[in-house]
Formats: structure tokens, C-alpha cells, sequence
């Protein structure tokens, strides 16, 4: 017997109001799930981030061993040597779920929405795993969102894209100036990097934001996502 095919992730999904014509994939931090990211949110604005005609889909991490928790198991999208913008990055585990995500992706295709009306992103660990997932293997995506995210010096990314000639989906980066846990020079530093690499990216700076989301945050974020991803307007035949 071959590998076994990965199992589908577990997701909870936010459904359009009005007809689907483009999709939002948020990846939570690490430890957390679908589930929990969405309630967070939720939480945070007083209902669901929902729109007329974007789905939002939730997905949840596998269980896996985390090294920083000294090998505990945590839904994790990879795993780290360290929590730390100088060590190397776990590539194995990154280039798994790269693949997992791309199942979910071909998922959103195969009901007609075409890849440039896809948006991923996500918070902490979520959005180093989407600047993964879009610029090493989506670059035809509408977009990139990152909220307290970085990618390490030496990361995979900053190598794809000094060989890279297309087109690149836009970054959206939000960071908190007081994180203790990823620092908010690591996002700037990631910024600066993937700008000089040819990414179109804005930096939003929240002073004395932990690591954390807030509703200026999210408010800004979903003006974004409407911006990449508009209404279509009926084709008149």
C-alpha cells in the first residue's frame, strides 16, 4: 500500500450571505483551531466576519508533536526548532501541510471560484504559513494576509522569490509594536524583505498591541479583503 492520502482538514466555514463568487482561507495561530480563531473574531466585532459573496473558511491544524512545547502535541500547521527569527526552519513540516492546504485550495476551484478570487491568510504561525503556501506554491492567489506573523532570515520564501519572474499576490502585514512573542522588528524585517523581492506590501502598526488581534485590525483588514476580493458584477450577455 502507498501512502495514504492526508485526511481532509477539519474546517468551519462563514458562508456568503448572497451568491459565492470568491473565497477567504484563515489559518489560526498555533495551538488554537478553525473554530477558535472564528470565535475570537466574533468576539472581537460582536458577529461573525461575514460578507455578501465571500466564503470564509476556518481550516484547523492536524495534532502534531511541537518541539517549543518540548514535543507535546498542539495543532500546529509545522513545526519549529525554536521560536526565533535566526534558527532554521522546519521545511519538512511546512512542505507537508503546503500540501494538505493546496487539497483545500483545489477544493474552492473545483466549486468555480477561480484562484485569483482566493484570498489566505492568518494570525501568528497562520500567516508565516500562508506567505508559504501563496508565494512558494500559489502565486496566482488574489492576496496574502499576515497578523503578528514573520518568516525566518534564511526562510524558503525569500528563496523562491529571488528565482521568481511572475506576478505576485499583495501582502497585507499587521503588527502589534508591544508582541513579546514575535517581535514586531521580525515583521518589519519580513516586510522589508519580501519588498525588496518584488511583493507589493503594506505594514499596518499598532502601537502597544500585544500579540494579539483588535477591531481597528480586523475593520482594516476587511476593507483589504474587499478591495482584492469585489462584488463581480453580473456579465450582461
Amino acid at each position: 500500500l502507498g501512502m495514504a492520502a492526508p485526511a481532509a482538514l477539519q474546517r468551519s466555514v462563514v458562508s456568503p450571505a448572497g451568491r459565492h463568487s470568491a473565497s477567504l482561507i484563515f489559518l489560526h495561530g498555533s495551538g488554537d483551531t478553525g473554530q477558535g480563531a472564528r470565535a475570537w473574531i466574533k468576539q472581537i466585532l460582536n458577529q461573525d466576519m461575514a460578507f455578501q459573496h465571500i466564503k470564509i473558511i476556518y481550516p484547523t491544524a492536524p495534532a502534531r508533536p511541537y518541539t517549543p512545547m518540548k514535543g507535546a502535541f498542539s495543532n500546529v500547521w509545522f513545526d519549529r526548532y525554536k521560536i526565533c527569527n535566526d534558527c532554521p526552519e522546519h521545511i519538512e513540516s511546512i512542505d507537508s501541510m503546503c500540501r494538505g492546504l493546496t487539497d483545500l485550495i483545489n477544493d474552492e476551484v473545483k466549486n468555480g471560484i477561480a484562484k485569483n478570487r482566493i484570498l489566505i491568510g492568518g494570525f501568528s504561525m497562520g500567516g508565516g504559513m500562508a506567505m508559504h503556501l501563496a508565494y512558494r506554491f500559489h502565486q496566482d492567489l488574489a492576496g496574502v494576509f499576515a497578523l503578528s506573523s514573520f518568516l525566518n532570515k534564511d526562510s524558503a520564501v525569500y528563496k523562491a522569490l529571488k528565482r521568481n519572474e511572475s506576478a505576485l499576490p499583495e501582502l497585507f502585514q499587521c503588527h502589534g509594536t508591544a508582541d513579546e512573542l514575535v517581535l514586531y522588528s521580525w515583521g518589519e524585517e519580513t516586510n522589508k524583505m519580501l519588498k525588496s523581492l518584488g511583493v507589493s506590501a503594506s505594514l499596518h502598526t499598532f502601537p502597544n498591541l500585544n500579540h494579539e488581534l483588535n477591531r481597528t485590525e480586523i475593520e482594516k483588514l476587511k476593507s483589504w479583503i474587499v478591495k482584492k476580493l469585489p462584488v463581480e458584477t453580473p456579465k450582461i450577455n
